[in-house]
């Protein structure tokens, strides 16, 4: 686990590619608020979180099935992953802070045909908390 990069993902690397190709700027790993945010939108008080399905637990995608060996482990370690950002865009949300989670999934092929549009209308539309992924797919 040494190997799972923490900063600078590809999905967040693609999200901070939209949000520089809509004019819009941000600053990065905001260690002062709440869950460090991987990208903060000073200007319009956005806190973004870019989330890697397996490591926060999106539901209904593919990404994130849990693994067969040791699953009381896992079980354990990604729920505290997910206590830590509820915690996070709480404490946020307290502090008059708006909050987007972007989950991987979007980022990737097959996964939302226009994110620059995406994260631009969900800016716009002054919404307190927001979620922009992958619709779960359906098998058969």
């Amino acid at each position: 686990m040494s190997g799972i990069k923490g900063k600078n993902t590809k999905p967040e690397i693609l999200v901070r590619a939209a949000l520089t190709a809509s004019g819009i700027r941000y600053r990065l790993y905001r260690r002062e608020l709440p869950g460090a945010p991987d990208i903060v939108l000073p200007g319009h008080k956005v806190a973004i979180f870019v989330h890697g399905c397996f490591w926060h637990v999106h539901e209904g995608c593919r990404l994130a099935a849990t693994p067969s060996t040791r699953p009381e482990f896992w079980k354990a370690k990604l729920g505290r992953n997910l206590e830590r950002d509820t915690d996070a865009i709480a404490m946020l949300a307290m502090l008059g802070w708006r909050v987007l989670v972007v989950w991987e999934c979007s980022t990737r092929r097959g996964g939302v045909d226009d994110l620059p549009g995406a994260l631009l209308a969900w800016i716009e539309s002054g919404s307190e908390y927001g979620e922009i992924g992958a619709p779960p797919r359906l098998s058969g």
